[in-house]
């Protein structure tokens, strides 16, 4: 497979059927080509391609996901590469469905790449593989800079965990060592954001154009930097930022208001995907789960059954609905570590919430926010 000349960006961004007219212009489809003066004759026009009408368009590119991402940074289920439970999971995932995963080489430090490459061998073409380079080297190391040779390494290592020639969507995992981040805003007085920005931009482009990844995003950074990199992605001949994945969910509290009022009017603006994860507020919104007596949960956990109640549907496939009902959002990306909450997950990708449950929602959500704000403040 010619992987370079695929993925290069200046092809075009899904296989659109061939122009009608070479040089003529539009004619109308019983016309002849032969019999206009002036004009050559163009080749059959090939079959439109058919994809299950689950899938949709991540952003710009010609990737087609399904609204559900299959996470690997598993909590209870071993995250080694040689774990059956967590390759029994993420078989279960291709079979019903779902086709879009997402990994890091920090997840298990490459045992999650390596079993996400078990699972779809054999099906590489059924799958939408989403992984991600993280800022450090293991779990004891400090923080690096993504240089053009840190970068190339790391792909390259997750590439050959992974057991494929490409990945679909590229992340840098979190900001690097010379990245503002929301703890440290200052970045270093030799970096300059914006120029580092470009460094970064150009060094995921040469992964592009290597034929190593076919799109690249980031992961937990701020609105700026986001903004610089769409503007980055304007310049003749480079492949522009494709998508983001970041925290939003209805207890994300201030990330979810940072979402709304920095990182969606950029998301609009670039046309890019965005993989929404922990749908579940990291299980806190999880049925079972016990809510303290005045705990803030308590308002969006009535509010998630109320409406799981009146559509005779789980408290789980409401909360992925309610994140979905936000066009900004692609796909959720959740961490099911069984097969039946996979499934569960799934079944909330096809749920259309009324309009007034969606309100209900978005009411507890805003309360929840304010009193976590208001706790903070008094301590």
């Amino acid at each position: 497979m010619p992987v370079i000349s695929r993925f290069s960006p200046s092809a075009p961004s899904f296989p659109d059927r061939r122009d009608f007219l070479k040089t003529c212009g539009t004619a109308a489809g019983g016309v002849l080509l032969s019999n206009l003066s002036g004009c050559e004759s163009a080749p059959p026009q090939q079959p439109a391609v058919e994809r299950p009408s689950h899938l949709v368009r991540f952003g710009h590119t010609d990737l087609y996901v399904s609204r559900l991402c299959q996470g690997t940074a598993f909590r209870k289920v071993s995250r080694k590469g040689d774990d059956p439970e967590g390759l029994r999971i993420l078989s279960h995932c291709i079979d019903i469905g779902v086709n879009f995963f997402d990994s890091s080489e920090a997840y298990g430090w490459g045992g999650s790449e390596t079993v996400l490459g078990k699972a779809m061998a054999g099906r590489r073409d059924q799958v939408v593989v989403c992984t991600k380079a993280a800022p450090v080297d293991g779990p004891e190391s400090e923080r690096l800079v993504f240089t053009r040779e840190n970068l190339f390494r790391k792909a390259e290592g997750s590439l050959k965990r992974l057991g494929t020639d490409y990945i679909d969507l590229y992340l840098l995992h979190s900001p690097d060592e010379r990245t503002p981040r929301e703890d440290a805003d200052t970045p270093p007085p030799d970096v300059p954001t914006h120029e580092h920005m470009e460094r970064l931009a150009d060094s995921l482009d040469d992964l592009v154009k290597a034929g190593k990844i076919r799109y690249w995003g980031v992961s937990n950074h701020l609105g700026r930097q986001v903004g610089e990199l769409v503007e980055l992605g304007k310049r003749e001949g480079k492949s522009p930022i494709a998508g983001l994945e970041d925290y939003y969910n209805l207890v994300a509290a201030e990330r979810k208001d940072f979402m709304v009022e920095e990182l969606f009017p950029l998301i609009r603006q670039g046309n890019l995907g965005l993989l929404a994860f922990s749908p579940l507020g990291e299980g806190r919104l999880a049925p079972g789960r016990e809510v303290p007596e005045g705990s803030p949960l308590k308002g969006p956990v009535e509010a998630l059954d109320a409406v799981a109640g009146e559509l005779g549907v789980t408290r789980p496939q409401v909360c992925v609905a309610w994140v979905l009902s936000h066009p900004e959002v692609t796909s959720v990306l959740a961490g099911a570590e069984k097969p039946e909450h996979v499934s569960d997950n799934f079944a909330g990708t096809r749920i259309k919430l009324p309009e007034e449950a969606v309100q209900r929602l978005n009411a507890a959500s805003a309360a929840y926010t304010e009193a976590v704000a208001k706790a903070a403040k008094t301590g």
